[in-house]
């Protein structure tokens, strides 16, 4: 978990104030305030329908997020999803951790900012961490670039791990729909009752109609660096994704942005994209994302986002991305050694360990788009 500062623009034209407010800031990152981090996107504003839905859900869920000690919502004034409206979505919210500003009714919007984001840092910088039960841990888990031994190393060890904390009180979430194509009866036949059972058909069959609905053939996949990497077809890639869930019975399944509300084993309806996908696991809740993958990338997420090698090779060439090598079970050892060796790396960083995209002040955010834009 993390105790920082976001800055949440509503709309896409403020992105570049947003960032130049993350910039002064940065000298409030003192005492227990770890980060402050600006999350720039194009939407908010010229948006219909289910897409518009989509951005004020995800914004008023990071708003909401318990990483986050502080919060400054970056209005411009004229925008579809203003702060007015977004804060209908938002609900109930604590005026000393989220603070509002519409840049269109300032002089100087970003010294007012940087004053509001001061009484944040106060607020934020009150709080102490303190020994929490790992049952409330909420664990994202994602892959990206994988490979031929993504199924063989990284997932797996992802699967034993969402077991593991799972058998002890937390919660994981599984995404990326379009990637357990061919392989979701296996997580079908997981459901711990039949209301979700129809919930995981209509969470594969919506996805698949989502694809028929643009005239796309569903079985685009898998892409050239899948196959450079050894993986022929859909099917080998969904298997893949799939193991990353364990063995637990399926026990909850949620809409995009909707936020987890059960504890064990979660699927999250929304695309492979890597930066989509990491976003709404982290709407959802997860305080930590897991990203497997065979042949690397520097992205982040808006919360701590663990890179996970499934081979030697990509972890001595780029150990400045890779936070855990799996391709060491492929030279010896034991599922289950590795599996506690990556739990305890787990409970380091939710601990405050730092992976190596936020050493890099690394924060990506990526909102779901379907429809028009007007």
């Amino acid at each position: 978990m993390r105790n920082e500062l976001w800055i949440i623009p509503t709309v896409g034209c403020v992105n570049n104030v947003a960032t130049a407010i993350e910039r002064r800031a940065r000298n409030l990152v003192t005492g227990t305030v770890e980060a402050v981090a600006a999350f720039p996107h194009p939407y908010g504003c010229s948006q219909m329908g289910e897409d518009q839905e989509n951005t004020r859900r995800i914004l008023a869920d990071l708003i909401s997020h318990p990483n986050a000690g502080g919060v400054l919502v970056l209005g411009l004034g004229c925008e579809n999803s203003n702060i007015d409206v977004l804060k209908e979505y938002i609900g109930t919210y604590d005026p000393r951790r989220v603070k509002f500003l519409v840049c269109q009714d300032s002089d100087d919007e970003i010294e007012d900012a940087l004053e509001l984001l001061r009484d944040l840092a106060a607020y934020a910088g009150t709080f102490q961490r303190e020994p929490v039960s790992c049952s409330e841990l909420v664990i994202g888990m994602k892959c990206g670039g994988s490979d031929g031994l993504s199924g063989i190393t990284a997932n797996p060890t992802v699967g034993a791990f969402s077991d593991l904390l799972i058998s002890k009180g937390g919660t994981t979430i599984l995404t990326e729909v379009p990637e357990m194509f061919g392989a979701e009866t296996q997580l079908m036949d997981r459901c711990e009752n039949e209301e979700l059972f129809t919930q995981t058909v209509d969470l594969i069959n919506d996805f698949k109609q989502y694809f028929k609905s643009h005239g796309q053939t569903i079985y685009e996949n898998p892409s050239p660096g899948n196959k450079k990497g050894g993986i022929s077809t859909l099917e080998d890639k969904s298997m893949g994704c799939t193991q990353k869930s364990g063995t637990a019975p399926v026990s909850g399944v949620l809409a995009y942005g909707e936020q987890v509300h059960e504890k064990g084993l979660n699927l999250l309806s929304a695309p492979g994209n890597d930066l989509v996908a990491s976003t709404a696991l982290a709407a959802s809740g997860a305080h930590i994302v897991l990203f497997t993958t065979g042949r690397g990338t520097p992205f982040a997420s808006p919360v701590p986002t663990i890179k996970i090698s499934t081979n030697n090779r990509l972890n001595e060439k780029k150990n400045n991305w890779i936070d855990f090598n799996c391709g060491t079970l492929v030279e010896g050892g034991t599922l289950d050694e590795l599996r506690d060796r990556f739990f305890d790396y787990v409970i380091s960083v939710a601990s405050g360990e730092q992976v190596k995209s936020e050493k890099a002040g690394f924060h990506d955010m990526a909102i779901f788009k379907q429809g028009v834009t007007l």
